[in-house]
């Protein structure tokens, strides 16, 4: 027995009603902040303000970039043995439920530590290396480093080290999950790396 279309129509609208409505449901904090303190702890520290410098800080990033992190690590796209055997234990709404929990946190200011390279660091995340066409990092990540939710993660306050060496994987072509940040890493040398890490660390 057929349905009338009408039916058919109406019974389309309510599931598509419903997907939007999963979609946009809030995320469940007190789920993330639980599944956090099982499976990232151990390495972002408590409150996502990361202790270990090679060890990225998550507090406060935008829960767009991180859910996007989350989902290409289990999928191999950005190639991390260790964060692909957690990431592979996640749902979506797992992945959702601790980006929007670390979103919530704050992030703590962090330091420049090398004075003779902070001028440079300044001068390429302000202005970019025009003779290379390398784009000021200011133009997606802010002047303050605040990023650009759904779009660039914040950096403000981010380790030096772990800055340096995502720099460093995206020069290499180790890690290949932006296309952008590949042609603007390609183009810099060791010392501009480590200047607007260095840089980078201490914006607020």
């Amino acid at each position: 027995m057929k349905l009338p279309v009408s039916l058919l129509c109406a019974a389309a609208a309510a599931a598509l009603s419903f997907s939007a409505h999963a979609q946009s449901a809030k995320p469940d904090l007190a789920k993330g902040a639980a599944l956090y303190g099982q499976v990232c702890v151990a390495c972002h520290a408590a409150d996502g303000n990361s202790t270990t410098p090679v060890n990225p800080s998550l507090a406060q990033q935008h829960p767009e970039y991180l859910v996007k992190q989350l989902s290409e690590f289990k999928s191999g796209k950005r190639d991390n043995a260790i964060m692909k055997g957690f990431a592979s234990a996640l749902s979506d709404d797992d992945m959702r439920n601790i980006a929007f929990w670390l979103a919530d946190q704050k992030a703590k200011n962090g330091f420049a530590q090398e004075k003779d390279l902070v001028r440079l660091g300044e001068r390429i995340y302000r202005g970019g290396i025009a003779d290379r066409r390398i784009a000021a990092c200011a133009g997606c990540h802010s002047p303050n480093g605040a990023g650009i939710p759904a779009q660039y993660p914040r950096l403000a306050g981010q380790h030096a080290e772990y800055t340096a060496s995502q720099l460093n994987a995206f020069r290499s072509g180790l890690r290949h999950n932006s296309a952008q940040m590949t042609g603007v890493a390609a183009k810099m040398n060791d010392r501009e790396i480590k200047a607007v890490s260095d840089y980078i660390a201490g914006l607020r």
